[in-house]
């Protein structure tokens, strides 16, 4: 989805405590962050929200705010990206992945605004857009079927719970193995763990 390598150092909490009662809780599904100190929100959301956009904007500036310490230069602000995956109509549109980010644009010229070269180098950014929270919103429902690259070989198989023979994907069958076990009811998931604990048992004496 971001076109780019990545690494994944952290999986951090995936439900953010509240200071006070009266604080609303900042619960996503999962927030990773990246070898690039990026951080990553991830969410999925099966039920009908009419204000899930409010709740995208929510998320993100909580874990902006969370993760910049009193005290610290504002451009120690790190980067957040919000990849929310849903299973209903989110708005109208025609696509079933959209990409939102922030450019300033001249009400007179039409002039995109742009990092001067000392700004370039202070934050190690080279546009105004990557300072800013990116939004990607993959709206499973209305994926066609038809795979014409990686990303789409996960939609299909977010959609579908299916993946193909010639998929090719990174991440995708090691993903499909951790779906597998996590769909698994209370009793399978026991033999499971059991089986598990068995083979290691058994490797242990083989070593002894």
């Amino acid at each position: 989805l971001l076109k780019k390598k990545i690494k994944i150092i952290e999986i951090l909490e995936s439900e953010s405590n509240k200071k006070n009662k009266e604080e609303k809780l900042n619960r996503v599904d999962l927030l990773v962050k990246l070898e690039n100190g990026e951080l990553v929100i991830i969410e999925i959301q099966n039920e009908e929200e009419y204000d899930y956009l409010h709740r995208i904007l929510y998320g993100v500036s909580k874990t902006i705010s969370e993760n910049l310490k009193a005290g610290q230069a504002y451009k120690k602000t790190k980067k957040v990206i919000s990849i929310s995956i849903v299973y209903f109509d989110l708005g109208h549109g025609k696509d079933y992945v959209y990409h939102g980010t922030t450019n300033f644009i001249g009400i007179h010229n039409k002039d995109k605004l742009e990092l001067t070269t000392e700004q370039k180098k202070l934050f190690k950014k080279e546009e105004v857009k990557d300072v800013f929270p990116e939004y990607y919103i993959l709206r499973v429902s209305k994926f066609d079927e038809l795979t014409k690259d990686g990303l789409d070989e996960w939609i299909y198989f977010l959609k579908n719970d299916e993946i193909m023979e010639n998929f090719k994907a990174k991440g995708l069958k090691e993903a499909k193995k951790k779906l597998d076990v996590l769909k698994m009811n209370r009793e399978e998931r026991a033999n499971y763990d059991s089986y598990l604990k068995d083979l290691s048992l058994k490797a242990s004496l083989a070593d002894t």
